[in-house]
């Protein structure tokens, strides 16, 4: 019985497994956008900072050089419970600093949340809002492309996430492909698909009014997600703006990016385990593609998760001396169908840095430690899996400024 409990697991991982590599092939074409319309869109920036007086600064002097005109953009720092310099430096850059104090509800959810309701009291109305982290940096025509977005008629919108810093380490390198695959096979076959995009974090535009008729409402460690979730569930699918560009900083150290991937698998968890099985229901019962593959996505952190455990079955297996106890999927497929199958999905890698046009040498030999940095997910989904009413927030401690010119002649 076990050994047919085991053998049904492998294979809807594989299928799983088949279902992404299929999504991959339909981002191997993509149709630029024409669609543009007159600057017109007013817009909320908020900023999400704790403690970030040393990277603040450069991230608002970015947004005052953006090529949109200034009377349409205000930009909203949220100090959520800083004990720096954070809200001085904001104020004396010229924008609003949003001072919150709430030791018992610490996180970056919590504090849009908080900061949404104080924007809907302001005089001044917006039409979109846009969601930053204070350690990012954005193309000049950032919001010119969210205000073609909305007027395109756009609801909720992800910009193309980017690295600040790819070639500060092999983390800071790792990050960078993945990002580089997600933004090409992971997003772009969902937006040609016409499918729901998923959140990202950071880089987000949200249409006022939804938000004001939603609510925030996402206060899970992984808030992006979260609130996605409740979009599709809405039958609202968030599209993605290949065009707009943000910069995201990475941790330098294994240690430290260990420890915000395993609060991204808390909060994965915790949001598969409320979301997973009714959205699911709900696209069966709808004959909605978008509602099932989302859910799909969902799972995947308990995709991560047996893996780990049944392949640790599986070589236990091996390793140990006489019969073996358990069937692997391997005994029934073609050694030249694994073969093939393995090799497409590693290559779907350095296929997406080509495709992205990764010119750096360096990027493609870091490469060579990524497979380090993938299967360094298992037991950090492991231990999350064991930890996952864990709520508290993990901060990434900065150590430099890094400004959009150097981010700009390192591309070059």
């Amino acid at each position: 019985m076990l050994d047919i409990i085991i053998l049904a697991v492998q294979v809807l991982l594989a299928l799983l497994g088949g279902y992404s590599l299929f999504f991959s092939f339909f981002g191997f074409y993509r149709k630029k956008r024409t669609a543009h319309f007159n600057a017109q869109k007013r817009f909320a920036v908020l900023i999400a900072a704790h403690n970030e007086e040393k990277v603040v600064g450069a991230l608002i002097d970015n947004l005052k050089q953006l090529e949109y005109p200034k009377e349409l953009y205000d930009v909203f720092v949220i100090c959520d419970n800083c004990t720096d310099r954070t809200a001085d430096i904001a104020r004396q850059m010229g924008v609003y600093a949003c001072v919150r104090n709430n030791p018992s509800l610490r996180g970056k959810g919590y504090a849009i949340e908080w900061m949404l309701k104080e924007l809907w009291k302001m005089p001044k109305s917006y039409d979109g809002v846009v969601i930053l982290d204070a350690d990012n940096l954005v193309n000049p025509d950032f919001l010119q492309h969210m205000n073609n977005e909305l007027c395109s008629g756009s609801k909720v919108v992800q910009a193309y996430l980017d690295t600040k810093n790819p070639g500060d380490s092999w983390i800071t390198a790792a990050y960078a492909i993945t990002y580089w695959f997600c933004n090409r096979l992971w997003q772009l076959p969902r937006t040609n698909l016409k499918l729901a995009n998923f959140l990202g974090g950071t880089g987000m535009c949200f249409e006022s009014n939804l938000l004001k008729e939603m609510g925030w409402g996402a206060t899970s460690l992984v808030e992006d997600l979260e609130f996605t979730v409740r979009c599709v569930k809405r039958g609202i699918n968030p599209t993605m703006c290949y065009e707009a560009k943000v910069y995201d900083e990475k941790p330098l150290t294994f240690k430290a990016s260990a420890r915000q991937r395993l609060r991204w698998m808390q909060g994965h968890f915790d949001v598969a385990r409320r979301y997973f099985f009714p959205l699911l229901w709900q696209g069966i019962r709808e004959r909605s593609w978008a509602k099932i593959d989302t859910a799909i996505y969902t799972f995947n952190v308990y995709n991560v998760l047996l893996g780990f455990i049944f392949s640790a079955i599986l070589w236990v297996d091996v390793a140990l001396p006489g019969t073996r106890h358990f069937t692997s999927l391997y005994d029934y497929l073609p050694t030249w169908l694994m073969v093939v199958v393995t090799m497409l999905v590693y290559l779907g890698f350095p296929l997406a840095m080509a495709f992205e046009r990764v010119k750096s040498w360096k990027m493609y030999a870091s490469l060579i430690l990524y497979p380090v940095y993938l299967a360094s997910w298992w037991p950090i989904t492991l231990y999350a899996f064991f930890t996952q009413n864990n709520k508290q927030w993990s901060h990434t401690q900065h150590t430099r400024v890094i400004r959009f010119e150097d981010v700009k002649s390192k591309q070059v």
